[in-house]
């Protein structure tokens, strides 16, 4: 149990050095969905089922989505076919792709071999969490609601591609 979870705990802490130094943000994205899987397992493992299923379906799930939103709506231009190539190529892939069959490897076992003696469950129910997070924490849940909605207006804003006319008999002809 302990080699599983050490194991864990070091394919987060790389997948979380890597999205620190990518500087592609879709590279980063890739670490980054490698890293919050890594913690739902680890969540697991300590005994909190119900906030490892949170951690995919809410972060690993809709943030990420989110986020890619963002970016596609950032690379707009004539050089996306180009990068996309680079993207498919295998030296990009490969470092998630390992780390994330480390977790499908500590998944299978964790499942299929693992007694369920062998790790403390606890039951959490989803009323309890919603009150948790809906009553001491309530101002915390809305600013991070806001933070985010501000960083979609501001993504949106910066991936805008505005026309400046002043009026229609100023824009210039077009020669033919």
């Amino acid at each position: 149990m302990d080699v599983v979870f050490y194991i864990t705990a070091f394919v987060t802490v790389i997948s979380t050095i890597m999205v620190i130094t990518r500087h592609n943000p879709v590279h980063a994205l890739l670490y980054l969905i490698i890293s919050l899987l890594s913690m739902s397992v680890i969540f697991f493992l300590l005994g909190a089922p119900f906030a490892a299923l949170l951690e995919i379906i809410i972060y690993a799930g809709a943030i990420m989505v989110l986020f890619i939103f963002v970016i596609m709506l950032l690379n707009l231009g004539k050089e996306t076919a180009k990068q996309e190539k680079e993207w498919l190529k295998p030296k990009i892939w490969i470092g998630p792709a390992i780390l994330s069959a480390i977790l499908f490897v500590e998944f299978f076992y964790l499942i299929n071999i693992a007694h369920p003696t062998s790790y403390n469950l606890q039951t959490v129910d989803p009323k309890a969490v919603a009150v948790s997070l809906f009553r001491p924490y309530l101002i915390g849940v809305e600013l991070a609601a806001m933070l985010l909605m501000a960083g979609v207006v501001g993504a949106a804003h910066i991936g805008q591609h505005k026309k400046m006319i002043l009026h229609r008999f100023l824009k210039e002809e077009d020669p033919l």
